[in-house]
């Protein structure tokens, strides 16, 4: 199995990512590997839509947003907020600092991600599983290990 390249976030959109597909994707700082995920749930029942899965699940680690978008949950929680000063924090309450536009600022600086499009839902958690124990790249990730 043979991941892509690695992407930097800051460059999205990918034009490479098919509209519609299964995959697995790892998200690395450097050499560390910070997460990896699965998109394409279902792909077999929804291979009619205009973009799902592999793309549309990118697209919202690149948002930076956190609401529904556990990855980002986990960039703000365990690195965005601990290199917060405490001077920043009444600029929360005015406004003026957002956590998502700090997130995203975050992962377009220093993350990168690759990926491998797989033909079924039970491949990529198949494979997700074996990316997230260490098994692929020696390594398990950062912020969501098995």
């Amino acid at each position: 199995m043979k991941f892509s390249d690695k992407f930097r976030f800051s460059e999205w959109p990918n034009k490479e990512i098919p509209k519609v597909a299964a995959g697995i994707y790892a998200i690395w700082n450097g050499d560390e590997l910070f997460y990896c995920g699965m998109s394409g749930r279902e792909i077999e029942k929804n291979s009619h839509k205009k973009r799902y899965g592999l793309i549309t699940r990118l697209h919202s680690h690149y948002s930076g947003r956190l609401s529904g978008d556990q990855f980002c949950v986990y960039v703000a929680n365990r690195l965005v907020i601990p290199s917060l000063q405490q001077s920043d924090l009444p600029l929360f309450a005015t406004g003026e600092l957002k956590l998502d536009d700090l997130t995203k600022t975050y992962i377009h600086n220093y993350l990168e991600y690759q990926y491998v499009l797989v033909d079924s839902s039970a491949e990529a958690f198949s494979v997700e599983i074996k990316a997230r124990n260490g098994e692929l790249f020696g390594q398990k990730p950062k912020l969501n290990p098995l």
